[in-house]
């Protein structure tokens, strides 16, 4: 014989479904969903940072220098019950006029556009080769590109100065080899900085041009040579723009941190080497006028952030045409 309770089991499940709906729907709502979460840890991590120590350091730009702790005003004081705010603009204004800043700027710019020149020149043909490879040499040599990172930055760089000097090992070796007859003054010199550059950030241009020239499809080569297109021809119509990404890529990852470079200038540079890095040391530590420091990094930052913001918007506006 059935019984009564059971059969009424399902209809009480069903009326408590449905109280608790709205429940559940609410909870879903305030949980983060993966996608969200995925999303949403680098941008944390992107406001703990750099938004939140960008913005310190914007106010700081607005400060008076002063003796004591910290070296500089606050914005905002409060006398005889007024909240007064007071904004100085001075540092902007004395970057725009001052001729040191405004050479240490293009210098910065000029050196780090040059030393992304020569890792693309030398680093598209590494990727190239690499790309081309078989897949067991290939791992090797991509270790063999990843392998400086496995050493630290400082013991790298201070390693070219044992290479540099004026009794070093490159002078040496040419010598030897009856190249030059005298050492070359390549050590605390502008030409010191360039290779100190262009080998420390090399890796960064091969890694993503790898990464587009390995997933090409090689058949579009075949077709253009069965076509009659010569190899020169082949790869400037089509090896090159299907890599331009990663030349893009590429180049604002060497580009960028080159332009704000402070140890390769200040261990292989000259007293003449301006860098806008060791600018912002000189006011931040020298100086201790931390207002003034921190207008040169608000206005670096800007000068970098500027243009990438236009290019991102137009590629952006690109790809939505090409769909």
């Amino acid at each position: 014989m059935r019984n009564p309770a059971s059969s009424s089991l399902p209809a009480a499940n069903a009326n408590a479904g449905t109280l608790f709906a709205p429940l559940r729907a609410f909870a879903a709502r305030l949980l983060p969903s993966g996608r969200s979460t995925v999303i949403g840890i680098p941008f944390l991590w992107l406001t703990v940072f750099f938004a939140v120590p960008f913005v310190l350091v914007l106010k700081i730009s607005f400060a008076d220098q002063q003796l004591g702790i910290p070296p500089y005003n606050d914005l905002v004081s409060l006398k005889d019950g007024v909240v007064h705010f007071a904004l100085q603009l001075g540092h902007y204004v004395f970057l725009m006029q001052d001729d040191l800043y405004i050479a240490t700027y293009i210098s910065s710019l000029k050196m780090a556009a040059v030393s992304t020149f020569f890792c693309l020149l030398i680093g598209y043909p590494m990727a190239y080769y690499i790309a081309r490879s078989n897949p067991a040499t290939r791992n090797l040599l991509m270790m063999g590109v990843m392998l400086p990172f496995w050493t630290s930055f400082l013991i790298r760089v201070y390693a070219w100065i044992g290479i540099l000097k004026d009794n070093g090992l490159l002078n040496h070796f040419l010598m030897a080899i009856g190249l030059i007859h005298e050492p070359l003054r390549l050590y605390r010199t502008d030409i010191g900085v360039y290779i100190g550059m262009v080998y420390s950030y090399l890796p960064f241009m091969v890694m993503p041009l790898y990464a587009h020239l390995v997933k090409m499809d090689l058949t579009l080569l075949e077709a253009a040579y069965d076509l009659g297109a010569k190899p020169w021809t082949a790869f400037t119509r089509i090896t090159l723009p299907l890599s331009r990404n990663g030349i893009i890529a590429g180049s604002l990852l060497v580009f960028i941190p080159a332009v704000g470079e402070y140890v390769i200038p200040e261990l292989l540079g000259g007293a003449d080497t301006l860098m806008i890095g060791r600018v912002m040391w000189d006011e931040f530590f020298n100086n201790m006028d931390w207002p003034m420091a921190s207008a040169v990094t608000v206005a670096m930052v800007v000068l970098l952030l500027v243009p990438m913001a236009v290019f991102q918007y137009y590629q952006v506006k690109e790809l939505e045409s090409t769909k």
